[in-house]
């Protein structure tokens, strides 16, 4: 890290940028409608150099050019009924991982974070396809709505929970994206509030996150590109692989620092 007038001024750590530029790029091809879930990696990725806490503040204002890039690409296509199910539970999510995640050591969110990702990896793996498709409901909107929240707020990690409310339904294309888009694009802002309530937006973290930013834009750009090129399934698997291993690191990990304490 370099020091500046007796603050840390931005983090210069090979490793973070070597975990970093992957972890960014990865979720900007998410929100370029590439590969879904696997953004889920990217905090566990980054958590391999810094704190998850640190990792998920840094995250934050890199997400939000990422949300206005997706809103720009999938202007006018987004299901406002979803949106009026899911954005209230989301609501409540927040709140409660604003007040949960507080009282949680770095061991402890590494643990839950490592938990997060093996689950995540196993329900893609051993998942099975619903017979016929869903239309919403405010039951199961409000209860993955809020998921979705709590898991967003902590680790940014809100997409999955919401692909086990959408997908089912099998809307078309772009308009899954367009309504994910709209949705994380208000879930990134409402969390601002507690983040900076928090006092996660210290100096290193918004020029690291500056540093970072010019990463964004490509990774969702990038998205649009490999969603025409590449077979999605092939990157589903090589993501959800590392993503497994980094969260059995993580969970081990964590596992040893609350041992020794």
């Amino acid at each position: 890290m370099f020091v500046y007038k007796g603050y840390i001024a931005v983090i210069v750590d090979p490793f973070f940028y070597f975990c970093a530029i992957p972890a960014i790029l990865i979720f900007g091809m998410a929100k370029g409608g590439f590969g879904g879930g696997i953004a889920v990696v990217s905090v566990p990725l980054m958590s391999l150099a810094i704190s998850p806490v640190q990792a998920a503040a840094i995250l934050l204002p890199i997400l939000l050019v990422m949300d206005a890039v997706a809103l720009w690409s999938f202007r006018g296509q987004w299901d406002k009924a979803n949106i009026k199910i899911l954005v209230p539970g989301a609501v409540i999510g927040i709140a409660l991982g604003s007040v949960g995640f507080r009282y949680l050591s770095e061991d402890m969110i590494r643990i839950l974070i490592g938990l997060i990702a093996v689950v995540f990896c196993l329900n893609y793996w051993l998942k099975k396809l619903a017979v016929a498709a869903q239309g919403p409901s405010v039951i199961r909107g409000g209860f993955w709505g809020a998921v979705a929240g709590f898991t967003s707020f902590g680790i940014h990690a809100g997409g999955p929970p919401v692909n086990m409310y959408l997908l089912p339904q099998r809307l078309e294309k772009s308009l899954l994206m367009g309504t994910m888009a709209i949705f994380f694009a208000v879930v990134n802002v409402i969390k601002l509030i507690p983040y900076s309530l928090q006092g996660s937006f210290d100096h290193t973290n918004l020029v690291t996150a500056a540093v970072l930013m010019p990463v964004a834009p490509i990774g969702v750009r990038l998205g649009f590109y490999l969603l025409h090129k590449v077979s999605e399934q092939t990157i589903y698997r090589i993501c959800y692989f590392f993503l497994f291993v980094v969260g059995i690191k993580l969970l081990f990990d964590g596992g040893v620092g609350v041992l020794a304490n």
